[in-house]
């Protein structure tokens, strides 16, 4: 198992390092870089805590591409999730709201911390609309499935997969849910909200448009190469929104913040390739289902933060929660075959003694 989180470990140890020059750098004390340094752990932790689920979906997408496209989500895609996400994103928010150029929301974010994080949370509308409706049809995508088969909570998923037989109702539903914590909003935040919200479907239909596509007329591999590569990483930037608006609660030093969920986003990699090579997803057979309820949980929580005020630690209890109890229920499944097989096996070894026995 260490293999797999062996880069992780090695560029934590770079951050971390890293944090303690910059928390000594800006305070000249040994007490300024503990505190930076203690920050920054917090941030990955609570990064780690808030993906499980992440990595689980991106494990269920990156078994079938091909090893080449494995190797280049790891680096490639990574360096999209830390300089795109924890980087370049909040400075794009900041440069389209503020009306400044890209240079004039860096030094922004490096002389005047509060402002940036005044403007970063502004966005914070758009962002959850955005997220929220996209994570939403990540997860009708995979319930609402007339061909889904295999069912973890089968009262409720056997009902949504025969609802898969009517086109597009995951849909409808979705935008009527929209238009619900709409109407929670004054005018003008509401339509911000539903415009933002039309556009993660959007990007969703055009996702999947782009893949078909690349499948068809198999370049780059199709969905098993480049076209995965991209649902993949426009997927992983959705799980990251409340992450790095909620890292703002921690700080708001741009450095400090890419520097915790930067450590968060190279596990959830390591964690994603294991669960891969090592063939989880087909061990733990309802695993990947409650990967699937946490993100329809967290677009949720995404949607209703438009009116409410949610914690990070709510939104990571309950991803874990689902994520542990499908674990828990594949074991206990497989525990239950493994005492068939062998209750089966001891009767036949029975039967094979008495017919040896009469043969005689």
């Amino acid at each position: 198992m260490l293999r797999y989180f062996r880069g992780s470990f090695i560029f934590t140890a770079v951050c971390l390092v890293l944090a303690a020059w910059l928390g000594w750098s800006r305070t000249g004390t040994i007490g300024g870089a503990l505190e930076v340094l203690w920050i920054v752990a917090i941030l990955a932790v609570l990064e780690i805590s808030l993906s499980f689920d992440n990595a689980v979906v991106n494990a269920s997408v990156l078994e079938g591409q091909e090893e080449i496209w494995r190797k280049r989500f790891l680096t490639w895609g990574m360096i999209i999730a830390v300089f795109g996400m924890r980087i370049v994103f909040p400075l794009a928010i900041v440069a389209v709201a503020a009306g400044i150029g890209p240079i004039d929301a860096l030094r922004l974010s490096l002389q005047q911390p509060e402002e940036y994080e005044r403007i970063v949370s502004s966005a914070h509308l758009s962002i959850a609309g955005f997220g929220g409706t996209f994570l939403a049809m990540v997860g009708i995508k995979f319930f609402f499935d007339s061909d889904k088969h295999v069912h973890w909570i089968g009262t409720i998923e056997k009902r949504l997969a025969r609802f898969g037989e009517i086109d597009a109702f995951g849909l409808a539903l979705l935008l009527l849910v929209l238009l619900g914590f709409a109407r929670l909003l004054d005018d003008g935040a509401a339509r911000q909200f539903i415009q933002a919200g039309i556009l993660g479907v959007a990007a969703f239909v055009t996702v999947e448009a782009i893949g078909h596509w690349l499948e068809r007329s198999n370049i780059g591999g199709g969905r098993s190469g480049l076209g995965g590569f991209i649902y993949l990483n426009v997927l992983d930037a959705s799980f990251s929104f409340d992450g790095v608006i909620g890292a703002f609660a921690l700080s708001n030093n741009m450095l400090v913040i890419a520097l915790g969920l930067s450590i968060g986003a190279m596990f959830v990699r390591s964690l994603t390739i294991m669960l891969v090579e090592k063939g989880s997803l087909a061990e733990y057979r309802y695993l990947e289902h409650g990967a699937f309820w946490a993100i329809l949980a967290l677009a949720g929580i995404l949607l209703a933060s438009s009116s409410y005020q949610i914690s990070e630690t709510v939104t990571g209890l309950i991803g874990g929660v689902m994520i542990a109890a499908s674990l828990l229920w594949s074991i206990r499944r497989n525990r239950k075959l493994a005492t068939q097989h062998r209750s089966e096996a001891a009767k036949q070894a029975a039967k094979t003694r008495a017919t040896n026995t009469s043969a005689r």
